[in-house]
């Protein structure tokens, strides 16, 4: 293994998915390295949720292959994965709603070995800054209060790749500055990998290292925004039909 490759934390290869017989995505390759922002964009329908679901474990890929840490994990499942350290957003913040705040930390911590103390959970909430009562409930919780919570839950348990959909989806000018900052903060000052889903073009432009473009299943463009995002195959997949 070479000394490039060794910076690579998270990669596929050639990756393609089914669903129903309909082939979805085709060929997808890229590299992720610590402390990197990947982002991806693409108009509705070009796979990049799918995406999402087959890195994270919960699609099985027709063909190609996923490595974490130089070790092949392509038919490894989502808890698995997930125990490893590849953590998962998702563009709807679903927090179990019978709970409060404190008894979804508290399941959260519970969740797999090694069990984790309340001041791990009081680490992943510093992280973020949410500072919400524990003693809500969660069902009371607005939509960033949401994706605060569950990125506590995944940051109490020091992931080193975050895979997320659409975080900035639902929020307010302010919100989404300081998810902003929040995302600088993991990628540059704690070395997370982050690779982001995302339709703001702002947000992407303020933090994303490289950017991929999806449309209808392949990957049509790859490299810094600026520089890719007036090619006319870009401007025609994703503007002109977003």
């Amino acid at each position: 293994m070479t000394a490039w490759d060794e910076q690579i934390l998270f990669s596929c290869r050639n990756l393609s998915l089914d669903l129903g017989g309909r082939e979805v995505l085709s060929d997808i390759s890229f590299d992720l390295r610590p402390g990197e922002v990947l982002g991806i964009i693409g108009p509705n329908g070009a796979g990049k949720t799918s995406l999402l679901e087959m890195l994270s474990g919960r699609y099985m890929p027709k063909t190609g292959s996923i490595r974490y840490q130089g070790k092949d994990v392509t038919r490894l499942p989502l808890f698995e994965r997930a125990r490893l350290g590849i953590g998962r957003t998702y563009q709807t913040p679903l927090v179990p709603e019978q709970l409060t705040v404190g008894e979804s930390f508290k399941a959260a911590r519970q969740a797999y070995r090694p069990y984790l103390t309340r001041f791990d959970a009081e680490y992943g909430a510093q992280l973020v800054n949410f500072t919400t009562p524990h003693s809500t409930p969660t069902a009371l919780l607005k939509t960033f209060e949401r994706r605060k919570l569950l990125l506590s839950c995944l940051l109490m348990r020091e992931p080193k790749v975050l895979l997320m959909d659409e975080p900035a989806a639902g929020l307010i000018n302010a919100e989404i500055d300081e998810i902003d900052q929040i995302l600088r903060m993991l990628s540059k000052e704690m070395n997370v990998a982050v690779l982001i889903v995302e339709h703001r073009i702002e947000l992407l432009e303020s933090i994303a290292d490289r950017v991929i473009v999806m449309d209808a299943g392949v990957v049509i463009a790859q490299g810094e925004l600026a520089e890719i995002i007036d090619s006319p195959a870009v401007r025609e997949a994703y503007f002109e039909n977003h």
